[in-house]
């Protein structure tokens, strides 16, 4: 099974750096299986990336997201947002749906949430705590990586 996953953030600016330390996390633990795809944001050129893919993960941190992180199954959806630089991840699988024809696969999206976004600020000690969390849960979901044990991981958060 081919597992694509996105993190994505900015390092710098505090928390907003959880999808990139997740991404570094699942890179030194050896999932040689996954093909791991870091940026500061999502763009229409990652739907590319979901090609031949058979299972999606987005990781991302959300001052809005419920604490300490959310998980559930995403699909395509068109004009979510308004400029071709920023994307959510729901329009990345319908611009991969657009440009290929092909429904993406399953996508889940494991949001984070954060507290300070400010640039130049390490993690927050909510944030950090959060990170761990979410790890944890990664764990779980690395255990049996296909859609339906994610579904019902989906439905227990």
């Amino acid at each position: 099974m081919k597992l694509v996953v996105f993190g994505w953030g900015n390092i710098s600016r505090g928390d907003d750096g959880v999808g990139p330390l997740l991404l570094a996390r699942i890179e030194q633990a050896g999932w040689d299986d996954a093909v791991l795809i870091e940026d500061y944001q999502l763009q229409l050129e990652h739907a590319l990336d979901l090609e031949g893919a058979d299972l999606a993960l987005f990781i991302d941190a959300g001052a809005d997201t419920p604490a300490p992180f959310t998980f559930r199954e995403i699909f395509a959806c068109e004009g979510m947002t308004h400029t071709s630089h920023a994307l959510a991840p729901e329009s990345v699988l319908a611009v991969f749906v657009q440009v290929t024809g092909k429904a993406p696969p399953p996508a889940f999206l494991l949001g984070v949430r954060g507290e300070n976004f400010e640039l130049g600020a390490g993690l927050s000690p909510e944030g950090a705590a959060r990170l761990e969390l979410a790890w944890n849960f990664l764990h779980r979901l690395r255990q049996e990586p296909k859609p339906e044990s994610w579904r019902g991981l989906a439905q227990e958060i």
